[in-house]
């Protein structure tokens, strides 16, 4: 679908916060398919971000906007969008700067919900009164999964849908490592030679429930040979999972910040994601299209993501985490089996045309009637 040829090429400006790798690799993807479809496209969000995902490089337009709401970006932003047929933010925090931003103005605002904020205490409500406030400013809300568009919907949301969102493909090398090769390779560097390799990736954060991971890793000290935990990711408990590994001499390594994900999950046994809250999780995505079996709490959009292709386990339980990983170490037909159908499940996920065709549809919609 392409604009209409009658009228000048459709202006879109997207807005990044900068913080979500979900959001940026789906904004780079977003901006690709566009700018073949003939859309022009502004990519507003921080300079580092642009070097993260080279939205440049794709044919988008990048000014740097920085993360803050304060009057400087919110001016910043209020001038890359004048003269925008639509504008098109991604995520919580960029949203509420785009609602400043076009304070008075009539263009259209599509915002995209990729998760939910986390938060406890006093900022928990800040946050909903956030939500609030963008979803009714809001021409279209789009949401990853159905309890996001129901949580849009509550908070007040005139038109929310449900957002066909792919994974992008990884940007690798163009000649890529062979995997027969690269599997031993990475499990000598992580120290998993003959001992089962659990992966877990994402933000050191509370959300990620890798509290309860420690815990479950203390059943798995009894097994022969006992499995490695690596988790890979930066954040604020990094500190303290540490000493809980160090102080209960746990089989887990913290591997920091990582762009070999995919190289990651080709080398691991078992997957594992215990968060309290996921949307359309990326590593559960990766991890079925890389056939390897995934252990993770029935939380958020998971169940919908993944169908029967994982072994779903209560959020905060950590025996059940402990326990399912164990049978599956000890059962190669359910792991197989797993395999299978993490490729038929991935196989009903949109693709990258299938989300750009469904976006600008929303797009035409909003704008039918626009000037010569």
């Amino acid at each position: 679908m392409t604009p209409v040829s009658s009228h000048s090429p459709l202006r879109t400006v997207q807005v990044l916060g900068g913080g979500n790798a979900a959001g940026g690799a789906h904004v780079r993807s977003l901006a690709a398919g566009l700018v073949a479809r003939g859309v022009r496209v502004t990519v507003c969000a921080p300079v580092e971000a642009d070097h993260t995902y080279d939205f440049t490089g794709v044919g988008a337009d990048h000014v740097h906007v920085p993360r803050s709401s304060d009057p400087g970006s919110v001016a910043a932003l209020r001038a890359a969008c004048t003269g925008a047929d639509l504008v098109h933010a991604h995520g919580l925090h960029a949203s509420f700067r785009t609602v400043l931003a076009l304070s008075g103005r009539r263009t259209p605002l599509v915002v995209t919900w990729h998760d939910r904020a986390h938060a406890d205490g006093p900022r928990a409500h800040f946050l909903r009164v956030l939500e609030r406030r963008v979803v009714k400013a809001a021409t279209v809300v789009l949401g990853t999964t159905s309890a996001l568009v129901d949580r849009a919907r509550r908070a007040g949301a005139r038109d929310a849908r449900l957002a066909a969102v792919s994974l992008p493909g990884p940007r690798s090398s163009p000649m890529p490592d062979d995997p027969d090769r690269l599997r031993p390779k990475i499990r000598a560097e992580l120290g998993a030679v003959g001992r089962p390799l659990l992966i877990a990736v994402g933000s050191l954060e509370r959300h990620r429930g890798y509290d309860v991971l420690l815990d479950a890793a203390h059943a798995w000290r009894r097994l022969d040979p006992v499995p490695l935990v690596v988790l890979a990711g930066e954040g604020p408990l990094r500190g303290e999972l540490q000493r809980r590994i160090e102080k209960e001499e746990l089989p887990v390594r913290l591997i920091g910040r990582r762009d070999d994900i995919t190289d990651l999950l080709a080398a691991a046994d078992i997957a594992l994601l215990p968060s309290r809250w996921e949307s359309r999780s990326p590593l559960a995505q990766e991890a079925l299209h890389a056939r390897v079996p995934l252990v993770a709490t029935e939380v958020g959009g998971i169940p919908e993501l993944v169908g029967d292709a994982a072994e779903l386990v209560p959020y905060g339980n950590a025996r059940a985490l402990a326990d399912a990983v164990v049978r599956l170490l000890d059962d190669p037909d359910r792991r197989e089996l797993l395999r299978e159908r993490g490729v038929r499940q991935a196989a009903t996920w949109p693709t990258e045309d299938e989300t750009v065709a469904q976006v600008l549809s929303v797009y035409d919609e909003l704008t039918q009637i626009r000037p010569l």
